[in-house]
């Protein structure tokens, strides 16, 4: 309903976070923008959550720049901080994976994974409840279980690999 505060990491999560989620008010979206931060916004929705308490914090995030805090997820149990990471994963660095294929003829270079961690397991051995999403449509009852759960929770969402964010303009050209 925008009410809540979210926080996002950086990549393709990033910009489809932007692009779609509505908020009526000032300050309720925190992301770094078009720094490449990797690795900002879990921390960042712990301290949003004591910023103001009174509101739900969501943190989007990408399985690549996830796990540059993961262990974060220790904290939030050891703390009960609320925070409620809804994890994106594709199983590579997305966003730059997207500009390998649409602009350097798909030369990949470290960007796809050899293997995947199972998220929910690491989650849930740190203490933090967690569970995977399968399909769109159990996204809503996702979300409602995860408002209803107190404290932290991460709600693995697997998305295709060969999504893409579009508009994507091509490198040094303007929006």
């Amino acid at each position: 309903g925008g009410e809540a505060l979210v926080t996002t990491e950086v990549g393709q999560h990033q910009m489809w976070a932007a692009l779609y989620y509505k908020s009526d008010h000032a300050r309720r979206f925190i992301t770094s923008g078009g720094l490449g931060t990797m690795g900002f916004g879990f921390p960042a929705a712990m301290g949003a959550h004591f910023a103001r308490p009174d509101l739900p914090v969501f943190c989007i995030a990408g399985d690549g720049s996830f796990m540059m805090n993961i262990q974060e997820l220790d904290t939030c149990a050891r703390y009960q901080i609320p925070v409620k990471i809804l994890l994106l994963d594709n199983g590579c660095l997305g966003m730059v994976r997207q500009w390998q294929e649409m602009f350097f003829d798909q030369r990949y270079s470290n960007t796809l994974y050899g293997r995947q961690p199972d998220f929910v397991k690491m989650a849930e051995s740190m203490g933090v409840s967690a569970f995977s999403v399968r399909s769109p449509k159990e996204v809503r009852k996702a979300m409602e279980r995860a408002i209803a759960t107190p404290g932290p929770v991460l709600v693995h969402l697997p998305i295709p690999q060969p999504e893409k964010v579009l508009p994507t303009p091509p490198p040094g050209a303007p929006w």
